[in-house]
């Protein structure tokens, strides 16, 4: 289109005339070429002619407005008034549609990997500061989207390439606000240009509504390749927990890069093309952009914020705790202004309902614990799976003890020596003076699960096996706290010490209600015969005591060698507790009595076995699996 002829700036009469033509000549609802090109995608000067026309015919309008009336020049006002409202009225639906083929044609999807690797170039080893927890999402987040899958890991988007290549690199691009150039800055310069007529023409609602459903669709897109899904809080809540992890894991990540960069971004934008343009627009157009994503967004952490409790899911929470308290900052920052009041007020309420969710969890999982039916005795007096789990979790808590500490602020609500409770444990504050209330509520833990141990022990027949069985648990729980220094820590040397002991005493109380009655058969008593000019040895009863010990020892080797000790030093150590007992008692039993029996008939069925046959037989004890029904017999 050339531009029209005779065009002027000398007078206002020829300028609004020409101005009105550029307008007219533009109006694609009269033309199939307006229809067909945008002003903004050509030549530099066509674009400032139009912007020129537009300020015209906006002069004209204020001179219409301001001139005042006569009766001489009332008609031709009006008249003149008509023409520079539809001319008006033209120019702003152009620059409406400008302002929108502007903001598609220079929107382009955020490319995170570029991010992540720029930052990752960039970005001091100082800015790293994860907890253990975090390390540990961001690792499963890595393997699930990378490993689960079974591509190769080009064929994924830039979010999940980002992930499998470097974690290190995600969260660094993530630990602070970073603002990246979402259009160009010509582009904004130009979309600058156009908001000020429409505001100043009073087409603001049109300018933000067309701003807001441009830069949704973009935001909207972002988190499709985040894989944010748009899922109610029913949705979510229906959902089956281990759906849910793979999700938490997820949206951890992406709440990052939504928050400190997409969001943090967009407000840039609005703040460069509405900047001094009018109060708070700039605000308008960025909640216009965001506040259905942000809502839709952390509806998610919410809904997990408010769903059923449970011990397994103590973790997760934690982890969106960790991570909404890590964001919020950041939060306040990018909605910081009275219209974004709902976002800032719903993600502290949220936060703390995770917190509450968590403590909640504690109490529930304490009780669990000491409410935990099972009665059927596990199998060889070894480890209850109760015990791996309950040690296994109060490890991972351990692992989050900093976050922790912060939100178990009360003791636990625990039973005492007063109490007369028959079903519930004593504890006494006193004896741990100074600890944390997290603390209390892991030594608590552990008490009440030592009370449902002892209660499981007594299903056991065999008064020997259920000392194996506290021994074997109590071990475990010993060696689980000395294996974390973070738990060993808050548990502390004192009440571990105590719990050493426990364990000890088990193993001494196994012991003697296996050993006394087999060593007693060792004893001298019971085996002279007074007054009889022979050896002053009553061979029968000899015999009869050799047949006893046999046949005690067989029993115990042969139920004995079936049960189980899983830690192989404490398998060792009772051994050689067993042996230090039994092998000095029986080599001088045998080396007193022996020429008795073997002075007579068959004695080869009563010293069954020599010393080193015994040694032998003590090695196949506590392994788990049955042993031939014969010991090896000795040599003859």
């Amino acid at each position: 289109m050339e531009p029209p002829e005779n065009y002027s700036t000398s007078a206002f009469a020829v300028p609004f005339e020409d101005a009105k033509k550029i307008i007219l000549r533009w109006d694609s609802t009269a033309s199939d070429e307006a229809r067909e090109r945008m002003i903004f995608d050509g030549d530099r000067e066509e674009v400032d002619l139009y912007l020129q026309a537009v300020d015209e015919i906006q002069k004209s309008m204020s001179s219409t407005s301001i001139s005042p009336p006569s009766s001489s020049h009332h008609h031709d006002q009006d008249n003149n008034s008509n023409k520079v409202n539809s001319a008006m009225q033209i120019a702003m639906a152009r620059l409406e549609d400008e302002f929108r083929n502007i903001l598609i044609s220079n929107t382009s999807p955020v490319e995170v990997d570029s991010l992540l690797i720029s930052d990752h170039a960039l970005a001091p080893a100082s800015s790293l500061n994860r907890n253990t927890s975090s390390v540990r999402s961001g690792n499963e987040f890595d393997q699930e989207e990378v490993g689960g899958g079974g591509d190769h890991v080009d064929a994924l988007d830039p979010i999940q390439r980002a992930d499998s290549s470097n974690s290190s690199a995600s969260y660094r691009s993530t630990s602070s606000i970073r603002e990246i150039h979402l259009i160009p800055q010509e582009a904004v310069a130009d979309l600058q240009s156009i908001a000020k007529r429409m505001i100043s023409a009073g087409y603001l609602r049109e300018c933000i509504q067309v701003y807001g459903s441009v830069r949704k669709s973009a935001v909207d897109a972002s988190f499709r390749r985040l894989r944010i899904e748009k899922l109610s809080i029913g949705d979510i809540q229906r959902l089956e927990w281990e759906a849910l992890e793979t999700k938490i894991r997820r949206w951890i990540r992406a709440a990052k890069v939504c928050v400190r960069i997409l969001f943090a971004s967009e407000k840039k934008l609005c703040e460069d093309i509405f900047y001094g343009i009018g109060t708070a627009i700039d605000d308008a157009c960025f909640m216009e952009t965001v506040k259905g994503p942000a809502i839709q967004l952390f509806n998610f952490a919410e809904a997990i914020s408010i769903s059923r409790r449970s011990p397994e899911k103590m973790f997760k929470i934690l982890d969106l705790h960790d991570a909404l308290m890590d964001l919020l900052p950041d939060i306040e920052v990018v909605f910081e202004s009275k219209s974004a009041d709902s976002i800032r007020v719903q993600a502290a309420e949220i936060l703390s309902r995770l917190a509450e969710a968590a403590r909640g969890i504690l109490s529930e999982f304490e009780n669990a614990v000491l409410r935990e039916p099972s009665r059927v005795p596990v199998p060889g007096g070894t480890i209850h799976p109760l015990t791996r789990y309950v040690m296994n979790y109060i490890s991972l808590i351990s692992d989050y003890k900093q976050t922790l500490i912060e939100l178990i602020v009360s003791k636990p609500s625990t039973g005492s020596r007063y109490s007369g409770d028959p079903t519930t444990p004593d504890m006494e504050f006193a004896e741990l003076e100074g600890k944390t209330p997290l603390a209390l509520h892991l030594i608590w833990i552990i008490v009440i699960l030592q009370f449902n141990l002892e209660g499981k022990s007594k299903h056991y027949k065999d008064a020997s096996l259920a000392h194996l069985f506290i021994m074997n648990n109590v071990h475990y729980i010993v060696q689980k706290i000395k294996g974390s220094p973070e738990l060993r820590e808050m548990i502390g040397d004192d009440y571990l010490r105590k719990l050493t002991g426990k364990f000890r005493q088990a193993a001494t109380s196994y012991q003697r209600a296996t050993w006394v009655s087999v060593l007693y058969c060792l004893r001298d008593e019971g085996l002279h015969v007074r007054g009889s000019f022979s050896s002053g040895v009553s061979k029968s009863a000899l015999r009869e005591r050799f047949k006893t010990f046999n046949a005690m020892f067989e029993e115990v080797h042969r139920t004995q060698a079936t049960w189980l000790i899983p830690d192989s030093q404490l398998r060792e150590e009772l051994r050689i507790s067993v042996s230090e007992k039994l092998i000095p008692a029986y080599r001088s039993f045998l080396g007193r009595f022996r020429s008795h029996i073997e002075s007579g008939k068959h004695p080869e069925n009563y010293i069954k076995y020599s010393v080193e046959d015994l040694e032998s037989a003590v090695l196949d004890f506590f392994e788990g699996y049955p042993v031939s029904q014969h010991l090896r017999r000795r040599s003859q």
